[in-house]
């Protein structure tokens, strides 16, 4: 794992240089985890200089555990409440002796209090988004986090296993979610990464909705949206469920979006665009008359987040599929108002040899009568 994170931060380098940026500051989980290699993180920061080796800058009691375990050398240690992690960190920016430092963030940067301490005590600092940066390199995953994300899909199957066996009439959205939780923690995961779905009615419409209390009347469609995670790293599958009867243009539309998803994930090999993966999938929708419903993103990369930002499989991207890459195709549904809901969601590896599917689950109507 120390080799791995040495190699990870030396990628980072060589962009900073390209960039003209001086150093890196990371203090959110998902960085720290990918720089770092540890997952028993709180309070705790990353620098990573374009020259020179990186610094980890975290409470003192943490300090023999993250020598012994990460794969940086450099850790700075600080006793809160005397001193904090904002305090800690312009000390170890100072010392690189850099004048007025660029000094690079990811999308989601440091609490309001270290940026306060960097505004005020490292002169002259200019602050740039590193963002898109970060996400490239994050986006080509090595073996071992292949192999963390295939985990944390095993247990996915469990979750759908007993969320579909706890669909009936009567139990509520966040009932069957119960279920489904417990066994994909027994089976290994460390928990969601994101508010997890039970959807029933109009609901299923909506951008981000989550399980709440409703209850289940049978003759209609359960959406089951399910995420896991396995040393930091995450996995998402969605399935839908018919209990009894449901109007047969529902169904029709399944059966639509299972093609366009089928024919999305063939198309993935290493080099073609996200636009032309997004097309293939348009092809079938619009193809069935369901064009106007559909919208312009359908994916994205899976890593340290569940919804990663490089790549984004959508209609106006200017993104590009890797071997190496993990993605999860399709998300969205068809937004029909009397006749749509319905969602598939898959991951998929892809490789040299071709896409590889990572949830490998039942993909039909699951029908409950």
């Amino acid at each position: 794992m120390k080799k791995i994170c040495r190699k990870r931060i030396e990628k980072l380098q060589k962009e900073l240089i390209i960039n003209g940026i001086d150093l890196a500051l990371f203090t959110d989980r998902e960085n720290l985890i990918y720089f770092t290699g540890l997952t028993q993180i709180e309070c705790m920061a990353v620098l990573i200089p374009a020259l020179g080796e990186a610094t980890i800058v975290s409470l003192w009691l943490d300090i023999d555990y993250i020598k012994e375990n990460s794969g940086i050398e450099n850790v700075k240690g600080y006793k809160f409440p005397a001193s904090n992690l904002g305090e800690k960190v312009v000390q170890v920016i100072k010392e690189l002796d850099i004048i007025n430092p660029k000094i690079g963030f990811g999308k989601y940067f440091v609490e309001f209090s270290v940026y306060e301490a960097l505004r005020k005590g490292v002169s002259g600092a200019e602050f740039v988004n590193v963002s898109e940066t970060v996400y490239k390199i994050r986006s080509i995953k090595d073996p071992e986090e292949v192999e963390h994300i295939k985990k944390a899909c095993d247990t996915l199957i469990k979750g759908m296993d007993a969320a579909i066996g706890a669909v009936k009439e009567g139990v509520t959205e966040v009932d069957v979610l119960a279920e489904a939780e417990y066994a994909m923690c027994k089976a290994g995961s460390e928990g969601s990464s994101f508010r997890m779905q039970v959807l029933i009615g109009k609901r299923q419409l909506l951008t981000h909705p989550y399980a709440e209390n409703n209850k289940i009347t049978g003759n209609e469609t359960v959406v089951i949206h399910l995420g896991s995670t396995y040393k930091g790293y995450c996995a998402k599958m969605c399935r839908t469920v018919a209990l009894g009867k449901v109007p047969q243009e529902t169904k029709a539309i399944y059966t639509v979006l299972l093609e366009a998803q089928q024919a999305a994930i063939k198309s993935l090999k290493p080099s073609i665009s996200v636009k032309e993966v997004y097309q293939a999938a348009y092809n079938v929708i619009d193809k069935a008359g369901y064009a106007k419903y559909f919208i312009d993103d359908i994916g994205h990369g899976v890593g340290l987040r569940q919804s990663e930002f490089y790549p984004i499989i959508g209609r106006t991207r200017n993104h590009y599929i890797y071997s190496g890459m993990v993605v999860d195709l399709i998300f969205p549904t068809i937004y029909h108002k009397q006749y749509g809901g319905s969602r598939i969601t898959d991951m998929i590896h892809v490789t040299s040899e071709g896409p590889k599917l990572m949830t490998d689950y039942r993909k039909d109507l699951i029908e409950i009568n």
